[in-house]
Protein backbone atom coordinates (compact mmCIF):
# COMPACT_ATOMS: atom_id res chain seq x y z
CA UNK A 1 0.00 0.00 0.00
CA UNK A 2 2.24 2.35 0.98
CA UNK A 3 4.31 2.21 -2.10
CA UNK A 4 1.73 3.08 -3.94
CA UNK A 5 1.55 6.19 -2.22
CA UNK A 6 5.23 7.06 -2.84
CA UNK A 7 5.37 10.92 -4.69
CA UNK A 8 1.55 11.55 -4.72
CA UNK A 9 0.56 15.15 -4.07
CA UNK A 10 -1.70 15.15 -1.05
CA UNK A 11 -3.32 18.35 0.53
CA UNK A 12 -4.77 17.47 4.00
CA UNK A 13 -7.24 20.54 5.47
CA UNK A 14 -6.31 21.49 9.09
CA UNK A 15 -3.19 19.23 8.89
CA UNK A 16 -0.95 21.01 11.18
CA UNK A 17 -2.21 19.24 14.47
CA UNK A 18 -4.53 16.42 15.54
CA UNK A 19 -6.15 13.95 12.74
CA UNK A 20 -5.38 16.13 10.32
CA UNK A 21 -1.38 15.80 11.47
CA UNK A 22 -1.18 12.95 12.20
CA UNK A 23 -2.83 11.91 8.61
CA UNK A 24 -0.08 14.30 7.16
CA UNK A 25 2.57 11.89 8.80
CA UNK A 26 1.12 9.25 7.57
CA UNK A 27 1.43 9.96 4.14
CA UNK A 28 4.71 11.57 4.72
CA UNK A 29 5.84 8.26 5.77
CA UNK A 30 4.91 6.60 2.96
CA UNK A 31 6.97 8.97 0.69
CA UNK A 32 4.05 11.20 -0.62
CA UNK A 33 4.40 15.06 -1.15
CA UNK A 34 2.33 16.83 1.78
CA UNK A 35 0.78 20.22 1.87
CA UNK A 36 -1.07 21.02 4.95
CA UNK A 37 -3.20 24.43 6.07
CA UNK A 38 -4.48 25.19 8.76
CA UNK A 39 -6.03 28.09 10.55
CA UNK A 40 -3.69 28.07 13.50
CA UNK A 41 -0.29 29.52 12.35
CA UNK A 42 1.33 29.07 15.65
CA UNK A 43 0.75 25.16 14.69
CA UNK A 44 1.97 25.20 10.89
CA UNK A 45 5.22 26.52 12.47
CA UNK A 46 5.37 23.84 14.93
CA UNK A 47 4.19 20.90 11.74
CA UNK A 48 7.15 22.14 9.30
CA UNK A 49 9.43 22.00 12.61
CA UNK A 50 8.78 18.12 13.77
CA UNK A 51 8.59 17.02 9.27
CA UNK A 52 10.80 19.74 7.05
CA UNK A 53 9.81 18.02 4.18
CA UNK A 54 5.67 19.04 5.12
CA UNK A 55 5.18 22.44 3.39
CA UNK A 56 2.16 24.40 5.17
CA UNK A 57 0.65 27.84 4.91
CA UNK A 58 -2.18 29.16 6.78
CA UNK A 59 -5.82 29.38 5.16
CA UNK A 60 -9.14 29.37 6.89
CA UNK A 61 -11.48 26.67 4.60
CA UNK A 62 -14.74 28.41 5.12
CA UNK A 63 -13.53 31.62 3.03
CA UNK A 64 -14.28 31.48 -0.44
CA UNK A 65 -11.20 33.94 -0.76
CA UNK A 66 -8.83 31.97 1.01
CA UNK A 67 -9.08 29.05 -0.19
CA UNK A 68 -8.82 29.98 -3.92
CA UNK A 69 -5.65 31.44 -3.02
CA UNK A 70 -4.88 28.27 -1.48
CA UNK A 71 -5.37 26.18 -4.74
CA UNK A 72 -3.60 29.06 -6.35
CA UNK A 73 -0.58 28.59 -4.84
CA UNK A 74 -1.25 24.41 -4.63
CA UNK A 75 -1.46 25.11 -8.78
CA UNK A 76 1.92 26.75 -9.10
CA UNK A 77 3.59 24.37 -6.93
CA UNK A 78 2.22 21.40 -8.38
CA UNK A 79 1.00 20.45 -11.86
CA UNK A 80 -2.03 18.62 -10.29
CA UNK A 81 -3.25 16.75 -7.14
CA UNK A 82 -3.71 13.07 -6.48
CA UNK A 83 -5.25 13.45 -2.95
CA UNK A 84 -7.15 15.81 -1.05
CA UNK A 85 -8.05 14.87 2.51
CA UNK A 86 -11.18 17.39 3.76
CA UNK A 87 -10.31 17.56 7.29
CA UNK A 88 -11.25 20.23 8.78
CA UNK A 89 -13.80 20.77 11.10
CA UNK A 90 -15.07 22.26 14.38
CA UNK A 91 -16.81 20.73 17.40
CA UNK A 92 -19.73 23.76 17.89
CA UNK A 93 -21.37 24.19 20.62
CA UNK A 94 -22.57 21.71 23.20
CA UNK A 95 -26.01 22.99 24.25
CA UNK A 96 -29.99 22.11 24.06
CA UNK A 97 -31.64 23.04 21.22
CA UNK A 98 -33.47 25.91 21.89
CA UNK A 99 -30.30 27.30 23.32
CA UNK A 100 -28.29 26.82 19.84
CA UNK A 101 -27.63 30.22 18.73
CA UNK A 102 -27.66 31.16 14.94
CA UNK A 103 -24.51 32.19 14.82
CA UNK A 104 -23.34 28.87 16.43
CA UNK A 105 -25.32 27.11 13.72
CA UNK A 106 -24.25 29.00 10.84
CA UNK A 107 -20.24 28.79 12.42
CA UNK A 108 -20.38 25.13 12.52
CA UNK A 109 -21.69 24.43 9.03
CA UNK A 110 -19.80 27.20 7.19
CA UNK A 111 -16.52 24.96 8.19
CA UNK A 112 -17.98 21.71 8.11
CA UNK A 113 -19.95 21.32 5.60
CA UNK A 114 -19.01 24.90 3.19
CA UNK A 115 -15.81 24.46 3.81
CA UNK A 116 -15.51 20.87 2.22
CA UNK A 117 -17.65 22.47 -0.41
CA UNK A 118 -15.04 24.96 -1.40
CA UNK A 119 -12.08 22.65 -1.16
CA UNK A 120 -13.83 20.07 -3.10
CA UNK A 121 -14.73 22.18 -6.18
CA UNK A 122 -11.30 23.64 -6.14
CA UNK A 123 -9.45 20.44 -6.04
CA UNK A 124 -11.22 19.15 -8.76
CA UNK A 125 -9.59 20.81 -12.46
CA UNK A 126 -6.09 19.81 -10.30
CA UNK A 127 -7.71 15.91 -9.78
CA UNK A 128 -8.25 15.82 -13.20
CA UNK A 129 -5.13 17.04 -14.62
CA UNK A 130 -3.51 13.89 -12.52
CA UNK A 131 -5.72 11.82 -14.67
CA UNK A 132 -7.74 10.73 -11.17
CA UNK A 133 -7.12 10.15 -7.47
CA UNK A 134 -9.05 10.52 -4.03
CA UNK A 135 -10.91 12.83 -2.14
CA UNK A 136 -11.52 11.07 1.47
CA UNK A 137 -13.89 13.51 4.22
CA UNK A 138 -13.33 13.54 7.42
CA UNK A 139 -16.82 12.78 9.19
CA UNK A 140 -17.51 11.42 12.17
CA UNK A 141 -19.68 8.66 13.81
CA UNK A 142 -22.12 11.46 14.72
CA UNK A 143 -23.08 11.66 10.96
CA UNK A 144 -24.44 8.10 11.55
CA UNK A 145 -25.69 8.42 14.73
CA UNK A 146 -27.95 10.76 16.48
CA UNK A 147 -25.97 12.86 19.12
CA UNK A 148 -27.72 14.98 21.31
CA UNK A 149 -26.75 18.68 22.37
CA UNK A 150 -24.35 18.44 19.37
CA UNK A 151 -27.04 19.56 16.77
CA UNK A 152 -25.07 21.57 14.17
CA UNK A 153 -22.12 19.37 14.72
CA UNK A 154 -24.23 16.02 13.77
CA UNK A 155 -26.35 18.05 10.87
CA UNK A 156 -22.85 18.74 9.43
CA UNK A 157 -21.87 15.38 9.49
CA UNK A 158 -24.40 13.89 8.14
CA UNK A 159 -24.62 16.48 5.38
CA UNK A 160 -21.59 15.29 4.26
CA UNK A 161 -22.12 11.56 3.47
CA UNK A 162 -24.77 13.35 1.33
CA UNK A 163 -21.89 14.92 -0.51
CA UNK A 164 -19.55 11.98 -0.64
CA UNK A 165 -22.28 9.91 -2.22
CA UNK A 166 -23.22 12.33 -4.74
CA UNK A 167 -19.58 13.38 -5.54
CA UNK A 168 -18.59 9.68 -6.05
CA UNK A 169 -21.71 9.42 -9.01
CA UNK A 170 -20.51 12.97 -10.41
CA UNK A 171 -16.65 12.16 -10.40
CA UNK A 172 -16.16 9.09 -11.20
CA UNK A 173 -16.08 8.97 -14.69
CA UNK A 174 -13.28 11.67 -14.05
CA UNK A 175 -11.41 8.67 -12.05
CA UNK A 176 -12.00 10.32 -8.53
CA UNK A 177 -12.88 8.18 -6.06
CA UNK A 178 -14.62 9.87 -3.22
CA UNK A 179 -15.13 8.33 0.21
CA UNK A 180 -15.94 9.63 4.23
CA UNK A 181 -13.98 7.74 7.09
CA UNK A 182 -16.11 8.46 10.46
CA UNK A 183 -13.74 8.35 13.31
CA UNK A 184 -15.51 7.78 16.42
CA UNK A 185 -14.51 8.72 20.06
CA UNK A 186 -10.49 9.93 19.17
CA UNK A 187 -8.11 10.36 21.85
CA UNK A 188 -6.99 13.87 22.10
CA UNK A 189 -7.25 17.41 23.60
CA UNK A 190 -10.59 18.00 21.38
CA UNK A 191 -12.55 15.00 22.68
CA UNK A 192 -11.27 16.45 26.36
CA UNK A 193 -13.04 19.44 25.31
CA UNK A 194 -15.94 18.08 24.51
CA UNK A 195 -16.13 15.80 27.44
CA UNK A 196 -15.74 18.55 29.83
CA UNK A 197 -18.65 20.48 28.30
CA UNK A 198 -21.06 17.48 28.45
CA UNK A 199 -20.41 16.70 31.64
CA UNK A 200 -20.94 19.89 32.40
CA UNK A 201 -24.18 19.88 30.98
CA UNK A 202 -25.30 16.94 32.64
CA UNK A 203 -23.63 17.22 35.57
CA UNK A 204 -21.65 14.83 36.35
CA UNK A 205 -17.84 14.26 36.28
CA UNK A 206 -15.38 14.13 33.46
CA UNK A 207 -14.13 10.87 34.02
CA UNK A 208 -17.89 9.56 34.23
CA UNK A 209 -18.81 11.17 31.18
CA UNK A 210 -15.60 9.47 29.91
CA UNK A 211 -16.62 6.15 30.99
CA UNK A 212 -19.98 7.30 29.29
CA UNK A 213 -18.45 7.39 26.21
CA UNK A 214 -16.25 4.51 26.12
CA UNK A 215 -19.23 2.06 27.37
CA UNK A 216 -21.16 2.49 24.01
CA UNK A 217 -17.54 1.82 21.77
CA UNK A 218 -17.86 -2.28 21.29
CA UNK A 219 -14.21 -2.46 21.36
CA UNK A 220 -14.40 -0.66 25.37
CA UNK A 221 -11.72 2.10 24.26
CA UNK A 222 -11.31 5.21 21.94
CA UNK A 223 -9.46 5.81 18.86
CA UNK A 224 -6.46 6.92 17.76
CA UNK A 225 -5.49 9.24 15.41
CA UNK A 226 -3.22 6.87 13.51
CA UNK A 227 -6.08 4.32 13.12
CA UNK A 228 -7.77 7.52 11.16
CA UNK A 229 -4.66 7.68 9.18
CA UNK A 230 -4.30 4.68 8.01
CA UNK A 231 -7.83 4.04 6.60
CA UNK A 232 -7.13 7.50 5.29
CA UNK A 233 -3.81 5.84 3.21
CA UNK A 234 -5.39 2.82 2.72
CA UNK A 235 -7.98 4.81 0.70
CA UNK A 236 -5.69 6.96 -1.71
CA UNK A 237 -3.70 3.60 -2.13
CA UNK A 238 -4.05 1.48 -5.06
CA UNK A 239 -5.59 -1.18 -2.46
CA UNK A 240 -8.58 1.13 -2.55
CA UNK A 241 -8.74 1.64 -5.94
CA UNK A 242 -12.71 0.17 -6.43
CA UNK A 243 -13.79 1.86 -2.86
CA UNK A 244 -15.26 5.21 -3.90
CA UNK A 245 -19.36 6.33 -2.25
CA UNK A 246 -18.45 4.72 1.01
CA UNK A 247 -18.95 6.16 4.61
CA UNK A 248 -16.20 4.25 6.56
CA UNK A 249 -16.28 3.77 10.32
CA UNK A 250 -12.99 3.57 12.00
CA UNK A 251 -14.80 3.34 15.83
CA UNK A 252 -14.67 0.52 17.69
CA UNK A 253 -18.05 0.17 16.34
CA UNK A 254 -19.59 2.98 18.23
CA UNK A 255 -23.45 1.26 19.67
CA UNK A 256 -24.50 5.26 20.39
CA UNK A 257 -23.96 8.46 21.47
CA UNK A 258 -26.53 9.38 24.07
Amino acid sequence: MSESLKGKRVLVTAGANGIGLAIARRFLESGAEVHACDVDAEACRAAQGIHPRLSVSVADVSSEEQVLALFAQLSEKWSGLDALVNNAGVSGPTSRLEDTTLDAWRNTLDVNLTGTFLCARSAVPLLRAAGGGSIVNISSVAGRLGFSLRTPYSASKFGLAGLTQTWAMELGPSNIRVNSVLPGVVAGERVERIIAARAAAAGVTNDEMRAQLVSGVSLRRMTSPEDVANQVAFLCSDAGAMISGQSISVCGNVEHLG
